[in-house]
């Protein structure tokens, strides 16, 4: 689906953030137009993760500022819950809630932070689940589905509340390889739908077909960005050509 010429949904704006001594993100600027998805690309510690994190005010920037259909959503004064409730994140860990059933797990934030009525929010879930080939699981507890069933519940919970941005963290580091095609449709399934998504993810071959828009990190730096076809066919930078060199040595891309 083609970006709309619009302002962007999620704009980073010279974002810094230290832990410590150490500097993750160095002055990070990046716009994420709506229905687009955005791929973050690099080397485990190169800033993906954390970007995310500062994202959804899981982590507060020490400099710059991060934008929100046109807020400035790291300002102190924001509600950050409030913030969080049009960001929808899944992480590399399920995080699903042991005691609570399939159903149960995606309705709670609906029905709790939401204020949507049980009946409202079952709908909406069963529908989802639906489409995801799993109404049938909908009674079951997280510790009787596969890994890969579990991170599509994670997803299902996630969109459920129509976000305006999705955010989703190496969801398929977590899973054996056999299950990452599954997830993995359903990202491309998402995308078909207009999502707007940000991700970091080491399936180099799904960035390379999913992708509107490529970064590629290092050392907390965006060192490239532009399209699918112009980083990995044509990167320009020569520490994102030696990373894809060394992906595509391992069989990766």
């Amino acid at each position: 689906m083609s970006t709309v010429a619009t302002a962007p949904v999620l704009r980073f704006e010279s974002v810094r953030k230290t832990f410590g001594e150490q500097v993750i993100l160095d002055g990070v600027s990046l716009d994420v137009p709506e229905h687009s998805v955005t791929v973050l690309i690099g080397a485990s510690g190169s800033g993906k993760s954390t970007l995310l994190r500062c994202a959804n005010l899981l982590e507060e920037v020490d400099d710059g500022a991060i934008w929100l259909d046109g807020e400035d959503v790291t300002d102190p004064r924001v509600d950050a819950d409030a913030v969080r409730r049009r960001i929808g994140v899944v992480f590399q860990a399920y995080n699903l809630f042991p005691h609570l059933n399939v159903l149960d797990n995606i309705t709670l934030g609906q029905r709790r932070v939401h204020k949507v009525t049980r009946a409202e929010a079952e709908r909406r879930a069963l529908e989802l689940l639906d489409r995801l080939g799993l109404a049938a699981k909908a009674k079951e507890y997280p510790d009787r589905l596969s890994g890969g069933q579990q991170q599509r519940v994670a997803l299902v919970r996630a969109i459920v509340s129509e976000p305006r941005v999705l955010l989703l963290d190496e969801i398929t580091a977590a899973l054996d390889p056999e299950l990452v095609t599954e997830v993995l449709s359903v990202v491309r399934d998402l995308k078909e739908q207009g999502r707007t998504m940000v991700l970091a993810t080491h399936e180099m071959a799904f960035a390379r077909d999913v992708a509107d828009q490529v970064c590629f990190l290092a050392d907390g730096v965006i060192l490239e960005r532009g399209t699918s076809a112009q980083v990995f066919g044509d990167p320009q930078h020569e520490r994102t050509r030696r990373f894809l060199s060394r992906v595509r040595e391992a069989g990766r891309l």
